[in-house]
């Protein structure tokens, strides 16, 4: 899973039938530690109600598809946890 903030939501009028119906949202990879941004994007589908702003865990690769919503869907990025807190050596980096 690879760490990441919602930055954006992304539209797509025209997309494959199996797509229909499934939120894409804007990633932006992020340190765990600073929480600032690496400037590295990526469009996932939101498999459990992420919200802009929200820091999140995301699938990627043939893992991704393994969630009951994108279950034989074409992707290769999949939001799959809301993160809560991050904590390291002690000390909280990011609380929800």
């Amino acid at each position: 899973m690879i760490l990441a903030k919602v930055t954006g939501t992304v539209v797509s009028s025209h997309k494959s039938s199996r797509m229909e119906g499934l939120k894409l949202l804007l990633l932006e990879k992020i340190d765990p530690v600073s929480m600032k941004g690496k400037g590295d994007f990526v469009v996932a589908i939101d498999a459990v109600g992420a919200g802009v702003g929200e820091i999140v865990f995301f699938a990627a690769g043939s893992s991704a598809r393994c969630t009951d919503e994108t279950e034989g869907k074409p992707t290769d990025s999949t939001i799959v946890a809301i993160v809560d807190h991050i904590e390291k050596d002690g000390t909280f980096t990011y609380q929800k």
